[in-house]
């Protein structure tokens, strides 16, 4: 579609005021409605997070409290020092007993008031004995080797300070309780030397974290906690490697795996150093503003195609009456000043169909006044340039004469006056245009008449393309360039001289008709002097001109190298 007509200017202001603005209200309002429901989602998710990790931390304060009871049993800190004497295994059994009977008992009385958060105990002595108690029939495996595990490294370098410890495998008893359980340690220590005495572990079931943790956020979701390396503590559903590889890193809000793309939300667990991480699915926020993008689409389709079929109507009531108006100019180009419009109603439009149908009959009655009178004033100009023509011609031939007369050329005087008189009657026709064909049999004579002055100093050739014999062009519009050819290029030189006229057709970019004169005369050096002091050059450039306003009138010359003319018309303008 063309930007500059007014059907395309109404389209374009169609689409910027209505079907733009319809189609990203279309857009945005469900994109604008989807976020706002991320972000509620998303804040109602992270305070709901907030209240689980409170729970969680508050859960794992508990378990921290636990691993102090050791010190408010005065028995069994007495027995651990005294477990941790030097010469304690060569003490009498009655000195062993009560020690032994504190230690065993501690643990079942331990697991026996906290059982419901537990699963098993464990306190591991400086001398390397092991004591444990669990929920179960189940023993520790002989020969652990406690003291080379991560996790009881983890606790020796803490010192004395809790340690939480990430989902593990009971792999120490022979027959583990549950499939993997998370843990607390510490230090026991000496209140008095702070000389460390034993490790008290005590395991904790993760199912024990699906009554604190929220499985169902509005919409799919997946809960998951993080230890301190980035490991998976507990998660309600799978996770692939790429999305925990993306959550373990800071700062991430979205994640994309197999399709599908989720929002993050986490929380730190400080005590722990782990994190609370929750994943909402952004393909189910989506599928719930889905029905507003197809209402939406709906009406704006709706809409859409009423406010098209409008503005068809509307650019057919108005950008009608100026395709009329345009074909009718059309017709006035063409010559036909009949023509007229049939203006409807009384508003702009037909206002402006009424002054249309007033110019064009001003402009018939201009033509009828005017037009008459310029073809009389252009035949008259055609007829003076073309009379200068024919005497200069008749001076210029009468010199010839003379010449022959006066070097005792009889004959050939003789055979110049019978070829004059031939040359007379084709000046003297009332014609004022003629063919190709006629205009190179009028200069083969002349050549003619001009040979018998020159003998073999002047040699010819005419010759012309058959299909443009009959073209029309002025009469005598290439006599003169002949002539000045002869006189000027070709009389002066003392050396034998060639004299060509060609015409044909070129087709090279705009078809044209072109004409050649090419002499090997003496030439001359500054074209635009040559041509000031030419009266007939200057003639046949006018009546060019005149008779066709495009066409091209060239001369090149050179000393010594002779003169080329050559004259270019445009074929449209050539009459045939």
């Amino acid at each position: 579609m063309k930007l500059h007509t007014l059907r395309s200017k109404l389209t374009l202001s169609y689409a910027l005021i209505i079907a733009i603005p319809v189609a990203i209200i279309m857009v945005c309002m469900p994109a604008y409605y989807q976020y706002l429901l991320e972000r509620e989602t998303e804040a109602l998710t992270r305070n709901t997070l907030t209240s689980m990790t409170e729970h969680i931390v508050t859960y794992l304060e508990q378990l921290e409290q636990i691993t102090y009871l050791p010190y408010f049993s005065p028995e069994l800190m007495q027995a651990l020092i005294t477990k941790n004497t030097s010469d304690y295994s060569s003490n009498t059994e009655f000195v062993k007993y009560p020690v032994e009977l504190s230690l065993n008992t501690f643990l079942p009385a331990f697991l026996l008031t906290y059982g419901n958060n537990l699963s098993a105990a464990l306190l591991l002595t400086q001398n390397g004995d092991v004591y444990s108690q669990t929920n179960g029939l189940s023993d520790v495996v002989e020969d652990y080797p406690f003291f080379d595990q991560p996790w009881y490294l983890q606790t020796v370098q803490a010192d004395g300070k809790a340690t939480f410890i990430s989902t593990h495998h009971q792999d120490y008893f022979t027959a583990p309780l549950t499939k993997r359980v998370f843990s607390v340690a510490r230090v026991i220590k000496d209140p008095e030397s702070l000389r460390p005495l034993a490790v008290i572990m005590a395991d904790a079931e993760t199912s024990l974290l699906d009554e604190i943790v929220i499985k169902d956020f509005g919409v799919r979701s997946i809960s998951a906690i993080l230890n301190e390396k980035g490991e998976v503590f507990y998660s309600t559903a799978p996770l692939s490697e790429h999305i925990l590889k993306e959550i373990s890193s800071a700062g991430v809000s979205q994640v994309k795996d197999s399709g599908e793309s989720y929002v993050v939300i986490s929380k730190p667990i400080r005590q722990a150093n782990w994190k609370m991480v929750a994943l909402l699915s952004k393909s189910e926020l989506r599928e719930k503003v889905e029905w507003m993008y197809i209402v939406g689409l709906l009406f704006a389709f709706i809409g859409l195609l009423l406010t098209l079929l409008l503005l068809r109507y509307v650019s057919r009531w108005i950008v009608g009456p100026f395709l009329q108006m345009k074909q009718a100019m059309k017709q006035v180009e063409r010559g036909n000043f009949q023509v007229r419009l049939e203006p409807v109603g009384k508003d702009e439009i037909a206002s402006l169909g009424y002054s249309f149908n007033h110019m064009i009959d001003t402009i018939n009655e201009l033509i009828q006044k005017e037009y008459v009178a310029v073809l009389n004033e252009k035949e008259m100009r055609f007829r003076a340039l073309q009379a200068q023509i024919e005497p200069h011609f008749l001076f210029n031939t009468l010199n010839g004469f003379f010449a022959l007369n006066r070097i005792g050329e009889k004959k050939k005087l003789e055979e110049a006056i019978l070829s004059l008189s031939s040359l007379l009657r084709y000046t003297l026709v009332q014609e004022n245009w003629t063919t190709i064909g006629e205009t190179f049999t009028f200069l083969r004579k002349y050549c003619g008449l001009q040979q018998l002055r020159f003998d073999e100093r002047l040699e010819f050739s005419l010759q012309f393309d058959p299909r443009i014999s009959e073209f029309k062009i002025p009469k005598l519009l290439l006599q003169p360039l002949v002539e000045n050819a002869i006189i000027h290029g070709i009389e002066p030189s003392a050396m034998p001289c060639r004299l060509v006229v060609d015409a044909g057709l070129e087709q090279e970019g705009e078809d044209c008709l072109y004409i050649k004169i090419e002499d090997s005369g003496v030439g001359f050096l500054e074209p635009a002097a040559e041509l000031e002091d030419s009266i007939g050059l200057r003639n046949v450039q006018e009546r060019l001109k005149f008779a066709y306003p495009s066409a091209a009138f060239d001369i090149h010359s050179s000393p010594g190298m002779g003169t080329t003319v050559t004259i270019r018309i445009p074929l449209k303008d050539v009459e045939k």
